[in-house]
């Protein structure tokens, strides 16, 4: 049986983009093992696959991504050759291109966003001048790379004359049978309920801008985040303020199946990703998919590949990141209510799913094998 092995700068749990590509690589015959690293928090983990995570002693910075790529390198320098390396992002890059360099077996990157263009290397030049370095001398060498969206595959289509394939954000359609109640969530029922969800709630995000906004609206509206980041700590302050208190409730990242039924439970769910940079410019985050197909209205930022889908879908609106024009947008989708949006979602939910992106994956493993 072929074996690849696919790597992350994760914790593994929450990364639905790299455990969907798992999947097609095991239909397609390959025997998968997932490296990435395990943190204090990490939840446990249990696939119908070998995985290995490693306990490193550097969590951010220099010391973490020089630490992580070294004992990769490391790891997969004393592994039995693969059949194939699957690189995730540019922080795994170097030891997976190496490797399948000196064993002289097949690589596939995957860049899940425009790396070198996140905002929290942006003021920091010498460390973006490394990564960019990085970037282009390897990025040019390679023979199989993939995206999240055409505007980030014209970003490194100018960049280094190579259009990487496209496979976006989208989840596969799997619903559960029977969602849980608000109640048996521990949630209140009686509440106009806001989602954010995924593992990036960070900077420039605009949920700093969105407690504002909601703090101006009436306390039958609640803000439900569910997942982590940079920011959550100072969201969880502002939510102590009195004209917040009780409104917001903070859930801890969770299996994507079981995540669902919170998604499904809102009446709206939220993406505010805000033009800073261009990497949020041109996001496409899969949650705006999971809205979708769990057949929540959308209230998003103005940022391109988000905005056109929602648009073009008539499923919500967008705004200026800026919390006057949140808290009237959101009250628009409000008056116009939850299944006034719902064929539309379902026209959205079946232009937009897994079944069909995937084949760019098994186009990509058939020109291997």
């Amino acid at each position: 049986m072929k074996q690849a092995v696919i790597s992350v700068s994760n914790d593994l749990v929450t990364d639905q983009r790299v455990q969907r590509t798992i999947a097609v690589l095991m239909d397609k015959g390959y025997r998968v093992n997932f490296v990435g690293r395990e943190l204090p928090n990490s939840s446990d983990f249990n696939p119908d696959y070998h995985y290995h995570r490693f306990k490193l002693i550097f969590h951010k910075g220099f010391l973490f991504y020089a630490q992580l790529n070294i004992w990769l390198f490391f790891y997969l320098l004393f592994k039995k050759p693969y059949d194939l390396y699957w690189s995730n992002d540019l922080d795994t890059l170097l030891p997976n291109y190496l490797i399948a360099r000196i064993f002289r077996r097949p690589l596939i990157y995957d860049s899940h966003e425009y790396f070198c263009g996140v905002p929290e290397i942006q003021d920091r030049p010498l460390v973006k001048k490394v990564w960019q370095s990085l970037e282009a001398t390897i990025f040019p060498k390679l023979k199989r790379t993939i995206t999240v969206n055409e505007s980030i595959a014209d970003l490194y289509e100018q960049d280094y004359g190579i259009r990487p394939k496209v496979l976006r954000n989208i989840g596969d359609s799997y619903l559960p049978k029977v969602f849980k109640t608000r109640a048996e969530l521990g949630l209140p029922s009686d509440v106009y309920l806001v989602v954010n969800q995924g593992a990036g709630i960070n900077v420039d995000r605009g949920m700093e801008e969105f407690m504002e906004a909601l703090a101006m609206l009436d306390a039958g509206v609640h803000l439900m985040i569910v997942g982590k980041g940079d920011v959550i700590p100072a969201l969880k302050k502002r939510a102590q303020s009195p004209d917040l208190l009780g409104r917001v409730h903070f859930i801890d990242p969770m299996p994507y199946r079981e995540m669902l039924h919170y998604t499904a439970a809102a009446d709206l769910g939220i993406s505010l990703d805000k033009d800073t940079n261009l990497n949020y410019r041109f996001s496409l985050p899969n949650k705006l998919f999971d809205y979708i197909k769990c057949g929540v209205p959308i209230l998003c930022s103005e940022v391109v590949e988000v905005k056109r889908i929602v648009e073009n879908f008539e499923i919500g609106k967008a705004s200026a990141v800026e919390p006057k024009a949140l808290k009237e947008a959101l009250l628009d989708i409000r008056s116009r209510g939850k299944t006034a949006y719902a064929e539309k979602l379902k026209q959205a939910a079946n232009a937009n799913n897994w079944e069909q992106e995937k084949s760019v994956i098994e186009k990509l493993l058939s020109e291997i094998d």
